[in-house]
């Protein structure tokens, strides 16, 4: 399966499952990334940390780690 910090730089993708537990996957859900969302990677850091995302009409600063735990698809 393929995760978010696997998704190229331009692409869009929906959110399929995130997978973690506690209070990392709640943090992760209340920044909007839930089931579902379509997520537009607009660029990553040189060192490939972090992430910038379009989701829900805002921009988005994620990490490495994060992105990691988010499966999505096309």
């Amino acid at each position: 399966m393929r995760t978010l910090n696997q998704v190229k730089v331009g692409e869009t993708v929906k959110i399929r499952k995130i997978s973690g537990e506690g209070a990392v996957k709640r943090r992760i859900m209340d920044m909007g990334l839930t089931k579902g969302v379509e997520v537009y990677v607009r660029k990553v850091a040189p060192l490939g940390d972090p992430f910038e995302i379009n989701l829900r009409g805002y921009e988005l600063s994620l990490r490495k780690a994060d992105a990691e735990m988010i499966e999505v698809e096309e």
